[in-house]
């Protein structure tokens, strides 16, 4: 009977028909989830909850990497001049320049050169260092001077720890302290789930409620979310991710986030990093950015971008922001081995990524 089985499974997946798979790693596998490191962490920390990274999430990931049918899926989008761009940092625009050559050679190259101010960690697919947030004792009026003297990081790092200078990059919690983020994620369909199918609104929450219905939903709830894991969140905000960017594109205006329970609940969890298909992962309701609105339901007061402080500054958590899901989505890919590799340019307090996952489609 087996042998049977197997010779269809097979006839199957010549011609081309999808079979559903488990989602789950054999129990041995997952049962190790309960072995890994937990916080409270060293005096020092730079790492966060990447220390949780191990034997453990490697072999998660070899075992996603091993399955027959597994399929490389690309979780950014591409680059360009024309792509959507932050308000928050100037643009990142590269310069072709023209083809050179090598005095008393044969050679001719090509390269490029950014335009000067360009961010381009901060634009289009990309992580955020523990160092990019921090808080104030009060709230900020611009009528008056900014001061982050008093500023507070991860890790109880204090500003003159951090940047000690208007400019000196971040010599604490800089990109180059991320290790390798190569582990299990879970991708959770909050379009299907939430949206009903349509892309989720601006400054809709994704609840800690929301991500357990759509656990038991998509067949995950008997294996949740393990330490280690990253978590990624299929909003469908990124229809509006459009390369020619559209000048009345609501994408960076506003868009749909996690809320602050979310978060917390997250945090419990002991996942390295949380990313969506949204610009900001904070929710940001049509207005909020211009001060015509106030921020979304349940933030924290003072803290409108509130999920940026607790993962960040509080838990050590890493943001991937501008995620492409839709095709894991559609695929419904749930579980993978993922890999995220920040460059590692020193003090730096953000990164372009790449983000890959592997992982068998149609899964159950």
């Amino acid at each position: 009977m087996f042998q049977r089985a197997s010779l269809v499974a097979g006839v199957l997946l010549a011609v081309g028909v999808p079979m559903a798979t488990s989602a789950f790693e054999p129990p041995a596998l997952r049962a190790q989830a309960n072995r890994v490191p937990a916080p409270p962490w060293p005096a020092g920390d730079e790492r966060g909850m990447a220390n949780v990274l191990g034997a453990a999430t490697t072999q998660r990931c070899g075992w996603h990497l091993s399955q027959r049918g597994a399929r490389t899926y690309e979780a950014s989008f591409e680059r360009s001049n024309t792509m959507p761009k932050s308000p928050f940092a100037p643009p990142s625009l590269s310069k072709p320049k023209p083809t050179a050559g090598v005095p008393f050679s044969a050679h001719a190259f090509n390269s490029e050169a950014f335009e000067a101010g360009a961010e381009p960690q901060q634009q289009g697919t990309q992580i955020d260092a523990l160092g990019h947030f921090a808080s104030i004792r009060s709230p900020w009026d611009p009528k008056n001077p900014f001061s982050a003297d008093d500023a507070s990081y991860y890790g109880g790092y204090k500003q003159q720890d951090v940047k000690p200078t208007p400019d000196s990059p971040l010599l604490k919690l800089g990109i180059e302290k991320i290790p390798p983020l190569v582990t299990t994620a879970v991708l959770l369909d909050a379009r299907a789930h939430i949206g009903k199918g349509r892309a989720m609104g601006d400054g809709q929450l994704v609840t800690a409620a929301d991500i357990e219905a759509m656990l038991k939903a998509q067949g995950l709830a008997r294996r949740g979310i393990l330490p280690g894991d990253m978590v990624w969140i299929y909003t469908g905000w990124s229809d509006n991710w459009k390369d020619p960017a559209d000048p009345s594109s609501p994408y960076y205006a506003m868009a749909p986030g996690l809320s602050v329970d979310a978060a917390k609940m997250l945090a419990g969890k002991r996942i390295v990093a949380i990313g969506l298909d949204v610009p900001f992962l904070d929710p940001v309701p049509d207005g909020m950015l211009q001060g015509k609105a106030p921020p979304a339901a349940g933030t924290e007061p003072g803290l409108p971008f509130s999920i940026h402080h607790y993962m960040l500054s509080v838990y050590g958590i890493h943001h991937l922001e501008n995620l492409n899901l839709a095709a894991m989505a559609a695929d419904r890919v749930w579980t993978s081995c993922a890999m995220v590799l920040p460059s590692r340019d020193k003090g730096a307090a953000g990164a372009v990524i790449r983000p890959v996952a592997i992982g068998v489609p149609n899964q159950r």
